[in-house]
């Protein structure tokens, strides 16, 4: 049993990782309701957070249904990010995670996400002080180090352990590498095996079929998968994975109406969330995998990802379940 603090996240809990534009509340809905154990937001600026930009802002809106959910943060300057921890702590998240892992440009520019990796000292510092600065467990999401030459995340791990980190969760590939190539487990595991470690690992980089958790869990003996970009548009991951750890057999797909059905559900959450222009935008990129797999789908497609009107959209799903309502679609 994995524990974060004194929050019980279960035997090889499955989280869901934040990602931005895409962990919002409505898709945190979908993905709780098949199985996440663990859900974070997309990760917020704490300079945002203090300067009370709306978008920042509105990123830390959390529900009672997706408990125990984690809101991430990331920057590099102490002031600001022990203030954003005061803003953070008065929307009640079970969990802060602290981002040392986002690899964009923007961010990395700024000395934050994966960009204190060239400054291990600040990096635990930082941490310390959050610790210390709150009740609520502090968690870290990183990757193994900045290029292949500076990859130190044994001791890294270890070092925010030592002041009071609770679980960390680890992207099997450095920031130079960016999403390209494969991601290393490995290195992970050596994490893990230390004898003086003591909290959570979970691993997180290519996890994109049941047995690759499978594999995380029993190859590599980590405590957790985080999942990414495998849950995009396709919430049911989660289930999926769960199911074939107790069973060994694939789950069957989700039916046409089942995808339908979710496809929209997670758009009127959405608009209802943050509107009709960024509900129906900022949706879209989900589209793709719902529908995963139908041949000559490209017209249909183009009508949800082209439509700025969600009656539009809405109107393509029913197109999309009256002309497919019959499609089996092939398992993970």
């Amino acid at each position: 049993m994995s524990k974060i603090g004194d929050i019980d996240v279960g035997d090889f809990p499955l989280l869901l990782a934040p990602m931005e534009d895409v962990s919002d509340p409505p898709f945190r809905a979908l993905c709780k309701e098949q199985g996440a154990d663990v859900v974070y937001t997309e990760f917020i600026s704490s300079e945002g957070l203090i300067r009370d930009a709306a978008k920042s802002v509105m990123k830390l809106d959390i529900y009672e249904k997706e408990r125990p959910v984690g809101i991430q943060i990331f920057g590099a300057v102490l002031e600001s990010m022990l203030r954003s921890i005061e803003i953070v702590e008065a929307s009640g998240p079970d969990i802060i995670d602290i981002n040392f892992g986002c690899p964009v440009k923007k961010v990395v520019s700024k000395g934050a996400g994966a960009g204190i990796l060239k400054d291990i000292d600040l990096m635990v510092s930082l941490t310390e002080a959050m610790v210390k600065h709150t009740k609520l467990p502090v968690t870290v999401k990183t990757r193994l180090g900045w290029d292949h030459d500076s990859i130190k995340i044994v001791e890294v791990a270890e070092r925010l352990q030592d002041v009071g980190c609770k679980a960390i969760s680890i992207h099997g590939r450095t920031r130079a590498q960016m999403y390209k190539g494969d991601a290393d487990w490995a290195p992970i595991a050596e994490v893990k095996n230390n004898p003086r470690m003591h909290i959570p690992v979970f691993g997180n980089g290519d996890i994109n079929t049941p047995e690759r958790a499978m594999e995380m869990r029993d190859k590599y003996g980590l405590d957790g998968a985080m999942i990414g970009r495998a849950s995009i548009g396709y919430p049911w991951f989660f289930k999926e994975v769960k199911h074939y750890f107790e069973t060994g057999m694939h789950a069957a797909p989700p039916t046409m109406t089942e995808r339908v059905d979710a496809a929209r559900r997670h758009l009127q959450m959405a608009i209802d969330w943050k509107g009709e222009t960024l509900g129906v935008f900022e949706t879209r990129r989900h589209y793709t995998n719902y529908f995963k797999g139908i041949p000559h789908f490209k017209e249909h497609r183009m009508k949800m990802v082209t439509s700025d009107q969600s009656v539009d959209v809405f109107a393509a799903f029913d197109d999309v379940l009256e002309k497919f309502a019959d499609f089996e679609f092939e398992r993970l």
